[in-house]
């Protein structure tokens, strides 16, 4: 890796974008066929919103070696940001079948789907992300709420436990675990986390109404 590839790095992560910007210029100046350097460059370009340019920038690394997963993955980014998620599907998966498959990967193909309603193709991205990235707590909301859509309640309970022991006031968490209580039948139980979610977020209108249907159904 050149030396003004690994300072644009650097200042890519400090936030000094304007300044990694020319790093990179310079990196692509002295190796103008590296790859890595068009894929740093496009995911500097991608966190600064600039969509279209990063696009490019992935694809000619693509061109220059079609072997690497990193320029799928940030491709994929940018897709899943365009709200493309058909699109997402294909690099991220793209990018897992050629040695990224790692949590981050996993998690951004199980969003994919998710965005698009598959629940079902969601899940085991989200186990996986949750298996390989335990101290994951976005991931393992989005696995037990996922749990949950597919009406795996039992398990969705244990996932979303574990969101809020390590987030006390994880309003959404909280709701969701009513509703899986709510339908098991647990109404005393679902109502306690109808009252957490509010507690956590006094507007969480879901909850307050959760609470409601809990206290009717309970006979209180």
């Amino acid at each position: 890796m050149s030396d003004k590839n690994k300072l644009g790095i650097q200042l890519m992560q400090e936030g000094k974008y304007e300044e990694a910007a020319k790093a990179f210029h310079k990196a692509l100046e002295e190796k103008p066929e590296d790859p890595i350097i068009y894929t740093n460059f496009g995911n500097l370009l991608e966190r600064v919103g600039e969509y279209d340019k990063a696009i490019g920038f992935y694809d000619k690394a693509i061109t220059l070696d079609d072997e690497l997963p990193a320029a799928f993955y940030g491709a994929g980014i940018v897709f899943y940001k365009l709200e493309q998620y058909d699109d997402a599907i294909d690099l991220f998966d793209t990018a897992i079948k050629k040695g990224l498959s790692d949590s981050d990967s996993h998690f951004m193909l199980g969003m994919s789907f998710a965005q698009l309603g598959d629940s079902l193709r969601a899940m085991p991205h989200f186990q996986l992300t949750v298996e390989q990235n335990p101290g994951d707590t976005e991931a393992l909301f989005e696995y037990g709420l996922t749990l949950g859509k597919l009406e795996m309640f039992t398990e969705a309970i244990t996932a979303l436990e574990k969101v809020v022991q390590k987030e006390k006031d994880h309003a959404d968490a909280y709701y969701n675990l009513g509703v899986a209580y709510m339908y098991k039948e647990r109404y005393d139980t679902a109502f306690e986390m109808f009252e957490c979610a509010t507690k956590a977020q006094p507007d969480h209108l879901l909850a307050h109404n959760g609470m409601k249907r809990a206290d009717d159904l309970r006979g209180k």
